[in-house]
């Protein structure tokens, strides 16, 4: 499905062609149908191994140092700052992974106090548009480079000091939306994130992929060893985009990452 450009942005929808496909079997089902009612049964019953389970979210408990990370894509920097700023606060936030950061944005959110809450920041601010991004810590970071190549836009990685010591790796994810002219870059954007890692820090990968559970290339890279921390949550349906428009959010496309050695609650 993902080699057509125009069908890509339609996978995102999947949770609602689900709903549409009971829809359909309730309607063949009225018209003694049986042939159709067989076939749209099964139908159903693969969506719904596909999509109930993001409702439901698993029992591993989450052992270790809490770590609260939170993702915001600030829609071309014209996200209202004081309601991030109060988020963070009341969600008693550590990390901080921003899409869309332009310098005007970084300086409403100076000024809202995000600084006095995270005062560690790695920022790639650019004048407009979605380019622009950044990563605010409660607890002291540097940026580390060459764990990979971004295919999009700005997609800085840093290391945070936890206390005691321990490092964890945060990386901030934005690939390009895929629209028909650039679902190739898209896909390689999504393709050249950084696989899960077996040994050295955690890693944390966070921001908007512009990518559902339901595209092959996110499965591919959550199939090297993260765990979406929504979907393991029971929170894998709540939607994300869009936001601030006439239309209410309708897909799950901004998503934190975690790896096997970190648990999601």
């Amino acid at each position: 499905v993902e080699s057509g450009a125009f069908l890509v942005p339609l996978v995102s929808f999947t949770p609602y062609f689900a709903v549409a496909a009971l829809v359909v079997l309730g309607i063949v089902a009225l018209l003694r149908c049986r042939a159709a009612v067989a076939v749209m049964a099964v139908v159903c019953a693969c969506l719904a191994w596909l999509v109930v389970p993001r409702a439901i979210g698993g029992d591993a408990p989450a052992h270790g140092r809490p770590l609260r990370v939170l993702t915001v894509n600030l829609n071309g920097g014209r996200g209202d700052a004081a309601v991030l700023a109060d988020l963070v606060r009341r969600l008693d936030v550590d990390v901080l992974s921003v899409q869309e950061l332009t310098f005007s944005a970084r300086d409403r959110l100076a000024e809202a106090g995000l600084e006095g809450m995270l005062p560690y920041q790695i920022s790639r601010p650019e004048p407009r548009g979605p380019e622009g991004s950044g990563v605010y810590s409660r607890h002291p970071l540097r940026e580390r480079t060459g764990l990979f190549r971004p295919v999009g836009h700005h997609m800085p990685v840093a290391e945070v000091s936890l206390p005691g010591g321990s490092p964890v790796e945060v990386v901030v994810v934005h690939p390009v939306a895929p629209v028909p002219s650039t679902v190739p870059e898209w896909h390689a954007g999504v393709a050249a994130l950084p696989p899960a890692p077996t040994s050295g820090p955690p890693r944390v990968l966070a921001g908007d992929f512009n990518a559902t559970l339901d595209h092959a290339v996110f499965r591919r890279l959550l199939a090297t060893g993260y765990t979406d921390a929504a979907d393991a949550t029971g929170q894998g349906l709540v939607p994300t985009w869009p936001h601030g428009r006439s239309l209410p959010p309708l897909v799950t496309i901004d998503h934190v990452l975690t790896d096997a050695r970190a648990g999601a609650c």
